[in-house]
């Protein structure tokens, strides 16, 4: 029953994962195709851009929450198939992998999704706890704060996974691996901006699409 448990949460949280919020959020109200505006990614940062902070951060919440939710409902089929401790723990990654790879390969987007950040640290805030997920989130923003690169923090986060599950689930090593592999995966899916980053043509927080040109002109120009 414990396979059949793991199935029904993977199933249930990437479908749950998968919903593109940023998408139906820019067709509904503003009639427009988000992935046809700035970077074309659904997530939140480029929801800022193409339709402003009050849709970016709905787009926000709602990424989060459908981690969040995935999260809870890995606890409560735990506890319907009254699985300890260590089982529960590997439910919650469970879900943490099948969210974030929902969002990433969503199927309403021909496998084609968003980066994964914001629904990884809703469900985080039950896969890792509280102050796993705080951890995650302090990486970023002090990231993002010092340096005005987004996906530096997101990457650095990214990166951090693996370690931060190494300690809460020392001795549990399908959860461990299972939260690495979202780590890595997160840091595929910016691949792109990782590239941007090294080549010094990342967009900084704040940074206008014309000021980000004329850097990336400066940039070619001093190669």
């Amino acid at each position: 029953m414990g396979v059949f448990a793991y199935i029904l949460i993977l199933v249930i949280s990437f479908f749950l994962g998968s919903i593109p919020w940023g998408l139906v959020i820019s067709k509904v109200f503003f009639g427009k195709d988000l992935r046809d505006e700035g970077s074309g990614n659904i997530g939140t940062t480029n929801a800022i851009r193409a339709m402003g902070k009050p849709a970016g951060y709905a787009v926000f919440v709602l990424d989060f929450g459908k981690g969040l939710l995935s999260g809870f409902i890995a606890l409560g089929i735990a506890g319907l198939f009254s699985m300890g401790k260590p089982a529960t723990d590997i439910a919650t990654a469970v879900a943490f992998l099948g969210c974030v790879y929902g969002h990433i390969f969503s199927p309403w987007l021909g496998f084609k999704g968003g980066k994964g950040i914001a629904v990884a640290i809703g469900c985080l805030f039950v896969t890792f706890g509280p102050i796993g997920a705080f951890i995650e989130l302090l990486i970023f923003a002090v990231l993002v704060i010092v340096f005005r690169y987004v996906s530096l923090g997101s990457v650095a986060s990214a990166l951090a996974c693996p370690f931060i599950a190494l300690v809460i689930f020392w001795g549990n090593w399908p959860a461990v691996i299972l939260c690495a592999i979202v780590g890595f995966t997160v840091v595929w899916a910016h691949r792109a901006n990782i590239r941007r980053l090294l080549d010094g043509t990342e967009r900084r927080v704040g940074e206008s699409k014309q000021s980000g040109q004329q850097q990336r002109q400066r940039t070619r120009s001093r190669r």
